[in-house]
């Protein structure tokens, strides 16, 4: 079945330099500490960013959300953006890319003495880590679509675990993931604590209904950076889109479906449920995908 993370294998891949706290490791030897908040708790943060001839699409959104991020969970950053920025672009240069690049940006709380969930208990700054992959989105996905089901498994309330923060800690996606793959689906549309249509397990969901886009208020997502550009992109191109709260009735209704990341950009959705979508009718779909790969190349 297609998944939104599908891609094409590639063998440069088995020889990439791997960024662990200033040293550059093979596969093999890209490893932490079994101490290490991120693999202890899950205590950390990280960002998924495309690198694409020579460039890296947006990243100052990118970091900027990551610095929000570790922010929000009182995580010190021992480092400026300048300065992850500087070592971002010496991973590339390091391995030689020029593009077909995603990297996976992460920072976890750091090694811990004992482990306790207590931040007291860090006794290290900061792990980052970053791995650079030559990867291309499987082209068949965008032809045949993605199956999406609504599963039991939502996203949760602001005061529990804040479903906008894109922290290390992904267990509730997982277990939605889980439950749709059950269901034969490629992803899981998910509800808010209010009944409302919030996001997919890993990318965000789009709707259209007599060529309007809709998509949610984001108060139950991460800020998707390609979710942004896109309502950006309908706003430039006088294409009416709304942010606000939408019930699973309002999405069966629908013409067209779409879901958006960083990795694939924009994916049409064939299925929801039991409803179908033509995928040869999917002109606004089609046409912010066009945008979408323009503005990439600008």
């Amino acid at each position: 079945m297609p998944s939104s993370h599908d891609y094409i294998k590639d063998k440069r891949n088995n020889k990439i330099k791997i960024f662990v706290n200033n040293k550059y490791l093979t596969r093999d030897k890209a490893n932490i500490s079994v101490f290490d908040s991120g693999f202890l708790l899950g205590d950390g943060v990280w960002s998924g960013i495309r690198f694409h001839n020579n460039k890296f699409l947006f990243l100052k959104d990118h970091l900027d959300r990551l610095f929000d991020d570790a922010k929000k969970i009182d995580l010190k950053m021992h480092l400026s953006k300048k300065e992850i920025s500087k070592i971002l672009f010496n991973t590339i240069k390091i391995n030689k890319m020029k593009t077909d690049v995603h990297i996976r940006l992460v920072v976890s709380r750091g090694i811990k003495s004992t482990p306790y969930q207590d931040p007291a208990f860090t006794i290290s700054k900061p792990t980052i880590v970053i791995i650079p992959e030559y990867k291309q989105p499987q082209e068949s996905v965008y032809k045949r679509g993605l199956i999406l089901k609504t599963v039991k498994t939502i996203r949760g309330p602001h005061n529990v675990q804040d479903p906008r923060i894109n922290s290390l800690s992904k267990l509730n996606c997982i277990i939605a993931c889980i439950e749709a793959k059950k269901q034969k689906a490629d992803e899981a549309l998910m509800f808010d604590i209010n009944g409302n249509i919030a996001t997919n397990n890993s990318t965000h969901f789009f709707y259209v209904k007599n060529n309007c886009v809709y998509t949610s208020t984001g108060k139950y997502c991460v800020k998707g950076i390609t979710r942004q550009k896109v309502v950006d992109l309908c706003k430039k191109n006088k294409i009416k889109v709304y942010e606000r709260n939408f019930k699973l009735k309002d999405v069966l209704k629908a013409d067209e479906a779409f879901v958006t990341g960083t990795f694939a950009n924009i994916i049409p959705v064939k299925k929801i449920n039991s409803k179908k979508f033509n995928l040869r009718k999917n002109q606004i779909t089609i046409k912010l995908r066009n945008l979408y790969l323009e503005l990439m190349e600008r």
